[in-house]
């Protein structure tokens, strides 16, 4: 239990640290930067995908069977995340922005991402209980998706008036609510046994929610075929780094 348990710390704690990747948005030009994102959502969406059928629903399915009750956790997980997506877009000030009245989707943003990153550092957790190869999985799923989405609300909370080392600051303390995420699933996961044959599925829905109404809608609106060939390919490898981490199990 201990190695495991390290496993999660430092995996939640990596995954929180990336809340801190919104500077590249400074040091960059914005040219550069969504080159990179552009590559960077379609690995996201492929590694998403390909942790969700390759590794998660075959994990959950062995535990209990593919019954309605795993069904009915992956809806669970794909209403949880759309929830999340709706409030963090809930609210608007009509105030001009500044720094002493940041605007209130900045704050919404903050707590919408605050308990996106709970739910995080349960679906880590929660896969690290299983095994170590299925913790890893998640965990580089988690990581390859949180990458653009930290710069994007990094770009939010600029918006929204924060100077950029508040905006740094307080993202980086709601990505610490992954730790909290991390240690309650443990602490629950020692007294109910179970608890990882509802994570697992609510893992599998979350991503498959994330990947297909948020990732891979934002890839289609690219027209250029050149473009949409590396799209294809950015998705392709990131399945395939999936498949490859079933060596590891």
């Amino acid at each position: 239990m201990i190695p495991t348990l390290a496993y999660i710390l430092l995996s939640v704690f990596v995954v929180s640290l990336l809340s801190l990747v919104g500077v590249l948005s400074i040091a960059f030009n914005a040219d550069k930067l969504n080159k990179l994102l552009f590559l960077l959502v379609s690995f996201s969406a492929g590694t998403l995908l390909g942790d969700a059928f390759i590794h998660l629903l075959p994990e959950a399915a062995e535990m209990r069977g593919f019954g309605l009750s795993m069904s009915l956790y992956i809806l669970m997980g794909i209403f949880a995340f759309f929830i999340l997506e709706k409030v963090i877009h809930w609210r608007h000030c009509h105030i001009l922005t500044s720094e002493s009245h940041p605007h209130p989707y900045g704050t919404m943003n903050l707590v919408g991402d605050a308990f996106h990153n709970f739910i995080d550092g349960m679906i880590i957790a929660g896969s690290y209980l299983v095994s170590i190869p299925l913790g890893f999985a998640t965990t580089l799923a988690v990581i390859t998706h949180e990458i653009p989405q930290e710069v994007g609300d990094f770009g939010i909370l600029l918006h929204a008036g924060y100077s950029k080392g508040k905006a740094l600051f307080f993202n980086f303390l709601s990505a610490l609510t992954a730790v909290l995420g991390a240690v309650i699933t443990v602490l629950i996961g020692i007294k109910i046994g179970n608890i990882t044959t509802i994570l697992v599925p609510f893992t599998a829905g979350g991503f498959i929610y994330i990947a297909s109404s948020d990732l891979l809608p934002e890839l289609s609106r690219e027209c250029d075929p050149g473009k949409s060939v590396l799209q294809l390919i950015g998705i392709l490898i990131g399945v395939i780094v999936m498949i490859a981490l079933l060596a590891l199990g």
